[in-house]
């Protein structure tokens, strides 16, 4: 079997120094994650991004947690362009109706299909934010049967207490965190 790389929401808006809703340190996550796609060592490296539209549940003015964010077609939504693009095979879009939380990148059905398709039955995770969308996303791969491995090197949280609580519910899931 295959292993693919999943590169979770590392977005304008969520990497500092100027995104709406920066994840602490999330421009950190680049790097390791660059160096992890350009590796050569992945059947598919796949990329998702929230791509809300502007009247999204989640943001405050509707009554929701968050700030804009990630909002279909802006700066903000677009991937950070410090990350190596033409490493990257495909970008999912998530969260992309007014109800559609977004927080997991199994949110449809596509990247399941995609990832049975090409034979991948282990996917490494990395990405923002842990407490959130890493975390959901995990742990709906492992609910589909998949092995998961988290690089901790390549992900950050918003919360750093709550980051480590994610990881460790992670790992007490099935998760490998590295």
């Amino acid at each position: 079997m295959a292993d693919a790389l999943l590169i979770v929401d590392v977005q304008n808006d969520f990497t500092p120094p100027d995104g709406a809703l920066a994840v602490p340190r999330g421009d950190e996550v680049i790097e390791p994650i660059n160096a992890l796609a350009t590796s050569g060592s992945y059947e598919l490296v796949v990329a998702t991004r929230d791509w809300h539209p502007p009247d999204h549940s989640s943001f405050r003015s509707q009554g929701g947690p968050w700030p804009e964010h990630c909002v279909r077609d802006t700066h903000g939504a677009q991937l950070d362009s410090r990350l190596q693009r033409d490493a990257i095979d495909l970008v999912i879009d998530k969260g992309t109706s007014r109800d559609a939380p977004g927080y997991s990148a199994f949110e449809s059905t596509r990247l399941l299909e995609l990832l049975r398709d090409r034979g991948v039955d282990h996917v490494i995770v990395a990405g923002l934010a842990t407490d959130f969308c890493v975390r959901h996303t995990a742990l709906d791969a492992l609910k589909e049967g998949l092995q998961i491995s988290i690089q901790t090197a390549a992900v950050r949280g918003i919360d750093a207490e709550d980051s480590d609580r994610s990881l460790e519910e992670l790992k007490g899931a099935g998760a490998e965190v590295i």
